[in-house]
């Protein structure tokens, strides 16, 4: 147990205290992917949803999604986020929403959780969304493609293409 620190002696979960780690410029970047099929995918392009533009109503639930993140992730800490960057676009090929999101802070905790928030917030509201026209969309590949700073320091995810 004493290589988990969010666990106290008892073996109970803990919140770690950061108060005396030093502040420091922190960026995480996560993407997902949301898999709809060709109809989907056209309505999505043109707007045509009944809901509204999706990749706008998306973006905007992204970065709200980071904001509240500490209020659904018991152990994270509330942090001053400095910025959020979400990006969505259209793979035409893979008839699929690509999500990114940027996330930045100067704290002393990074933000590679707000960043993956951000990403699944987004990728349930475009699943919300469209869920009228198509119910087996599939939400997938959910994952941590870098992050700066920190004891740990940085990361890069080597399959990201």
């Amino acid at each position: 147990m004493q290589d988990f620190t969010h666990f106290n002696e008892q073996g109970r979960a803990k919140m770690v205290d950061v108060g005396e780690k030093p502040v420091s410029v922190r960026t995480a970047v996560a993407a997902a992917r949301v898999l709809v099929n060709e109809n989907t995918f056209a309505l999505i392009k043109s707007g045509g949803m009944k809901k509204g533009d999706v990749l706008t109503v998306a973006q905007v639930a992204g970065v709200m999604g980071a904001k509240r993140t500490p209020d659904l992730i018991p152990m994270c800490h509330p942090i001053l986020i400095d910025g959020i960057n979400l990006e969505l676009h259209l793979d035409e090929a893979r008839h699929s929403v690509e999500i990114q999101a940027a996330v930045s802070c100067a704290g002393r905790t990074g933000v590679e959780m707000e960043a993956l928030t951000a990403v699944s917030t987004a990728a349930l509201t475009v699943y919300d969304m469209c869920k009228a026209v198509q119910k087996d969309m599939v939400i997938t590949d959910i994952r941590l493609v870098s992050k700066t700073g920190g004891v740990h320091g940085d990361y890069e995810r080597k399959d990201e293409s």
